[in-house]
């Protein structure tokens, strides 16, 4: 991390008293900014010198694209579209699930079982139409920042191999951090970093009786469970993790998972101890293969990324709607 250390390491979020215990409770200005509270206009300023092409990618798949999914419950949208008189055409959706595509996680998706939902917000408030924690905050302050792609498909098959999606590859801390190094990626504070594990694009191509049987097995390539990716995620300075794949983290979660006694409805997960403690935002089934190629082909890993979630008071997640800009 470069500058001034503004924010406790994870490891003294730990000391903290009471709930507050491994959480970046109270310390941004606002309570519902979480993570992304770590950027502020000079870093704004700064990602905008990463635009040097003018070259615009965007990072969403369509919403309907994961159908059938990984999930078992979020269906694909139904578009309809109507006139009201020849010269007119509107359209609604039908059964929309703002997490069944390219998204964002809000603060309201996870609560932690230990200690409940981000800044103690008690779980009544958590209803349709209220503020507390909604997504509708990062949509009023959209989410400006430098972004970072570690491009672990390409890092593999350079090594002469190729991540074991339909097994679920578990990725351990070392291979993403032996990637970092190889690209000369260094995390600075307020960073958003996506992870390209090439995921979407191999599940994608995947007859859709393929699709129904990987969900079936419940089997995703992602970062595999441990305490050193979080210390290493949030020292780092990070405001936002994404990747390509369906949950960040590998599933099922690792049998080894250090989070199996405090997260067992997630059964091991890391989505309390990112979203519900250290307020970190995850990004999800996002669409960075064509980024990864142009970026290798420039040997260029830096960009200006936007994300500007849906307008949804109370959203627990959103479309993430991001944009790079090369």
């Amino acid at each position: 991390m470069s500058g001034k250390k503004k924010y406790p390491t994870r490891a003294e979020l730990k000391q903290r008293p009471g709930r507050l215990a491994g959480t970046s409770w109270d310390l941004f200005a606002s309570p519902l900014a979480g993570a992304p509270g770590k950027i502020d206009a000079a870093k704004r300023i700064a990602a905008a010198a990463s635009v040097r092409l003018g070259e615009c990618f965007g990072l969403d798949y369509p919403i309907d694209a994961f159908s059938p999914g990984m999930s078992k419950t979020r269906g694909a949208p139904e578009h309809h579209i109507f006139g009201n008189h020849p010269a007119h055409r509107d359209d609604y959706l039908d059964g929309f699930y703002l997490q069944g595509s390219s998204q964002i996680d809000g603060l309201r998706h996870r609560r932690s079982d230990e200690v409940g939902f981000y800044n103690g917000v008690p779980d009544e408030k958590i209803l349709p139409g209220t503020t507390e924690l909604g997504i509708q905050y990062w949509s009023d302050q959209p989410i400006v920042t430098r972004g970072l792609l570690v491009d672990l498909d390409g890092f593999s098959r350079a090594r002469g191999r190729q991540l074991d999606q339909a097994n679920g590859e578990q990725i351990p801390l070392s291979l993403l951090l032996e990637a970092l190094d190889h690209q000369g990626i260094t995390a600075e504070e307020g960073d958003a970093l996506m992870v390209h594990t090439g995921w979407s694009e191999w599940f994608l191509a995947l007859s859709p009786e393929e699709k129904s049987r990987q969900r079936d097995c419940g089997k995703a390539t992602g970062l595999v469970q441990s305490e050193q990716l979080l210390d290493w995620a949030w020292d780092s300075g990070l405001s936002i993790l994404a990747a390509d794949n369906f949950a960040v983290e590998c599933l099922p979660p690792a049998a080894n998972s250090p989070f199996l006694a405090s997260a067992p409805n997630d059964r091991g997960m890391m989505h309390q101890e990112f979203l519900a403690k250290l307020g970190l935002p995850l990004g999800e089934l996002w669409r960075l293969g064509p980024l990864a190629r142009r970026m290798s082909q420039l040997q260029r890993w830096e960009c200006l990324l936007t994300i500007k979630p849906l307008n949804v008071v109370g959203g627990t997640g959103s479309p993430a709607n991001a944009t790079a800009v090369l």
